[in-house]
């Protein structure tokens, strides 16, 4: 009986051997497939483009195929809303960008900060208003004049309603210069809308309409920041002109669910740390105006993107109690 007994145990143990000790080994192998990149606005904005070349940047380093997949509407939170419900595993990473960030503070969506984990700062940059090379207005003065003038008249192109685009047009009603937002989805079509005349200006970061402002046909009348952007010396910054709406930059990350192994996490925040040092990528953020200063944590970019949602609240909160002049929408 002893000895059928010990047979039995032995028998178990040499069943669960293969199993307990290749546990630890998955963990290690991880990434052992290929990793889902989802750029969460269209196909040609800088989303899009960010996730294209970050995947090519770091499959080397992950030794996995990172295919890119376009998940857009929402201001980004149908794409966000696919990494959430995806297996907390490391193998679907998505771009979470400012834009959506800025439309959870505005009620849209459910997602918060707190759900994310943020792999890494891949870019940063302020955003600029610009008009079209035949637009009438040579500077923000004058455009901001002819608003004043014709309330609402004016419209301006932007990625949609809750955006930072958005609140910086009521903050700009809040200051006398009401205009009108139209959205646009995709982006090609937004970059288009005022050499087209279909809108009198566009919202939007420098790299995202390089190509335009490298043509000329379209030309910044203003950087929404404290203090001039080098690569556009003779614009002036929103501070100059007595506009206190510098601080709400376009930042991009790259972000997988809050419950995803930290193990794992990590090797995604080292591939992407070696991406960002890559001269490949320096390249790339200096045509898009959008390199990052330094290698921040996890932990640190989740601070930094906690801190913008505070601040859009806070300007929502502003202008609930200044109606006077504020565009629609």
């Amino acid at each position: 009986m002893l000895r059928n007994a010990l047979t039995l145990t032995a028998a178990v143990a040499a069943l669960l051997t293969p199993v307990l000790s290749s546990a630890p080994a998955r963990a290690d192998d991880y990434p052992s497939r290929p990793i889902e990149v989802i750029a969460t606005f269209g196909a040609g904005g800088g989303a899009d483009l960010m996730a294209r070349q970050f995947a090519r940047l770091a499959e080397p380093h992950l030794h996995v195929a990172m295919p890119v997949v376009n998940v857009s509407g929402a201001s980004g939170n149908a794409g966000l809303t696919r990494v959430l419900t995806n297996p907390a595993d490391g193998y679907t990473v998505g771009t979470l960008i400012a834009l959506s960030v800025s439309s959870w503070a505005s009620g849209l969506g459910t997602a918060k900060p707190d759900n994310f984990v943020y792999v890494a700062m891949m870019q940063n940059s302020p955003s600029m208003l610009y008009v079209s090379k035949n637009s009438p207005f040579k500077t923000y003065e004058e455009f901001a004049a002819h608003a004043k003038a014709n309330p609402g008249k004016l419209r301006v192109a932007t990625s949609g309603y809750g955006t930072q685009d958005d609140i910086t047009l009521k903050y700009l009603g809040s200051q006398g210069v009401p205009v009108t937002n139209v959205p646009f989805a995709r982006p090609s079509e937004r970059y288009a809308s005022p050499i087209g005349g279909h809108t009198d200006a566009i919202y939007e970061e420098p790299g995202d309409v390089a190509q335009f402002l490298k043509s000329g046909d379209l030309r910044p009348i203003v950087v929404f920041d404290k203090q001039r952007h080098p690569s556009f010396p003779d614009v002036p910054a929103s501070a100059e002109l007595g506009l206190d709406i510098g601080d709400l930059p376009n930042f991009r990350t790259l972000a997988v669910p809050a419950s995803t192994p930290p193990e794992r996490v990590q090797k995604l925040h080292e591939a992407a740390a070696k991406v960002l040092a890559s001269p490949e990528w320096k390249a790339f953020c200096a045509d898009t105006f959008t390199c990052v200063d330094t290698l921040v944590t996890p932990d640190q970019a989740k601070e930094e993107v906690k801190a913008f949602y505070e601040t859009v609240r806070g300007y929502l909160d502003r202008f609930a109690t200044k109606t006077v002049g504020q565009t629609p929408g």
